[in-house]
């Protein structure tokens, strides 16, 4: 089966993080997710994820840390993930390829439907809240 390289990057605004929700006609359409999309060819992951933010909400972000890795199986092929920290460098995120973009607290999660490949990031960031306070 094939691997596909993805990008995603997780960019909070004070105590809230940035989800988009799919397209519809699209796969996984109407899930949530994280703003990003495939490896390009030539690409390092930062470049990718610069890119993807540009095209998808056009804005510039800056890339952190590398959050969290996952792999996951879908029906069509397995998804690669690598979730980085961002943070917003310029701009207002737009709605250009997503139906819905919204910014959630982490006890807000559960009350969304994400992309299966996202839940053990979702924990993650949840197990992380929880200490914080």
């Amino acid at each position: 089966m094939k691997k596909q390289k993805v990008v995603a990057a997780l960019i909070w605004r004070e105590d809230q993080f940035l989800i988009c929700q799919r397209p519809a006609g699209k796969r996984l359409e109407n899930l949530w997710e994280f703003v990003g999309g495939k490896v390009d060819e030539g690409e390092s992951l930062e470049q990718s994820l610069i890119r993807e933010c540009r095209e998808e909400l056009d804005v510039e972000i800056t890339v952190g840390d590398l959050f969290l890795e996952v792999e996951h199986e879908y029906p069509f092929g397995i998804v690669q993930l690598y979730l980085f920290e961002a943070s917003l460098a310029h701009g207002e995120p737009k709605m250009i390829e997503h139906q819905d973009i919204r910014w959630i607290a982490p006890d807000e999660i559960d009350e969304y439907e994400f992309c299966p490949a996202d839940g053990e990031i979702l924990e993650r960031i949840k197990s992380e809240h929880s200490k914080r306070k």
